[in-house]
C-alpha cells in the first residue's frame, strides 16, 4: 500500500468520478484506475460500485475513507514538522522595534533565540510605530514591538507587553508638580514636548486629546524619551510620557499622571497570522522574557 494510492483512492471517493480524480492529482485515468485496482487487491475487497455512472464507495470504501484521510493527514504533518525544522535551521527572521527601545526583555527574547537557533539570521529594525505595523502586514517584517493606543492593528494579531497611564513630566518648580488634580486642560495651558505622530504614545495623547475637547500647543517633537525629559527639564515645554518612561527621569523631572486622559498607551509585540516557525519559536522566548502567562 503506497501513500499515492491513498491519495487517489480520496481523489475517486470525493469527486466520485475517476475522469475528474485523475484531473485533479494530474495523471492519466487509467492510471487512476490501475493504482486503485492495485489497492483493492491488496485490501481483499472492492473500494467503489463502478456499475452506475458514478463511482460510489462501497461498504468497505466507506470503512477506508477517515483511515485513509487521517493516513495522509499524518504524513503531511511529518513534511511540515520536518520543513519546520530545517527553517529554524536555515532561516531568518526579522524584528522591528520602536525608535529609542530600552525595553530590555525584548533584547533578551532575541538572545535566547539566538542561542536556541543559531543557524537563523536576526534582522533587528527601528522606526515608527505606524511605519513598522505595516512592514509586518506586508510581510518585510516578521514581528515588531510597536506603540498603540487601540487594539491590534488590523490584520495583525498581537502580544501586550505594557500599558500604562500617559503622565506629564516637568522639572520639580513647575507649577504642574505640586499635589493637586492634573488635568488635559492643565497639560495644554503650556507648550507641550511630545512623540511625534506614527508613535503610540502621540496617538494616545491625541486621542485623550480628542476626547476631551483639548487642543494643546506642541512646541517640540522628539522620537526617543530621553529627548524629551531633556526639552522638559530645560523647561520648553510640559513633557508627555508613559509612567515606565517617566519613572527613568524621577532624579530631575516631577511624573503627575494625567488623570482625565483615559486612552492608555501600550506596547505590543505584533505579528502576522498565520506565522511561521521561526516567529512561533520567538513568541515562545517572549513570553519567558516578558513572564507573560503562556497562550495556546
Amino acid at each position: 500500500m503506497e501513500l499515492r494510492q491513498l491519495e487517489y483512492f480520496v481523489a475517486v471517493a470525493e469527486e466520485r468520478n475517476f475522469t475528474r480524480a485523475a484531473e485533479r492529482v494530474h495523471i492519466s485515468q487509467s492510471g487512476v484506475s490501475a493504482q486503485i485496482r492495485q489497492l483493492e487487491r491488496e485490501l481483499g475487497a472492492d473500494l467503489f460500485d463502478r456499475s452506475g455512472r458514478t463511482a460510489t464507495l462501497t461498504v468497505a470504501g466507506k470503512a477506508a475513507l477517515e483511515h485513509a484521510r487521517a493516513t495522509l493527514a499524518a504524513a503531511a504533518a511529518v513534511g511540515q514538522a520536518v520543513g519546520e525544522v530545517t527553517h529554524l535551521i536555515k532561516g531568518r527572521l526579522v524584528v522591528g522595534m520602536v525608535n529609542g527601545c530600552t525595553i530590555t526583555p525584548l533584547f533578551d527574547a532575541l538572545a535566547a533565540f539566538h542561542r536556541a537557533h543559531p543557524g537563523v539570521q536576526i534582522s533587528l529594525l527601528e522606526g515608527n510605530s505606524d511605519v513598522l505595523a505595516e512592514s509586518v502586514r506586508a510581510g518585510s517584517i516578521d514581528l515588531a514591538l510597536v506603540g498603540t493606543a487601540a487594539t491590534a492593528p488590523e490584520g495583525l494579531s498581537e502580544m501586550t507587553i505594557v500599558s500604562e497611564r500617559l503622565v506629564a513630566a516637568v522639572p520639580p518648580a513647575h507649577p504642574l508638580a505640586e499635589p493637586g488634580q492634573v488635568t488635559l486642560a492643565d497639560v495644554a495651558a503650556y507648550p507641550v514636548v511630545c512623540m511625534p505622530p506614527g508613535t503610540g504614545l502621540r496617538q494616545a495623547f491625541d486621542r485623550a486629546c480628542a476626547a476631551g475637547g483639548c487642543r494643546p500647543a506642541i512646541a517640540f517633537q522628539a522620537g526617543a524619551s530621553d529627548a524629551i525629559a531633556a526639552l522638559a527639564e530645560r523647561g520648553l515645554g510640559v513633557g508627555v510620557l508613559s509612567e515606565s518612561m517617566a519613572a527613568a527621569y524621577r532624579d530631575r523631572l516631577a511624573a503627575r499622571v494625567i488623570d482625565d486622559a483615559q486612552v492608555i498607551a501600550r506596547l505590543a509585540l505584533t505579528w502576522k497570522t498565520p506565522y511561521g516557525p521561526a516567529v512561533r519559536a520567538f513568541l515562545t522566548h517572549a513570553h519567558r522574557a516578558f513572564a507573560l502567562p503562556a497562550t495556546a
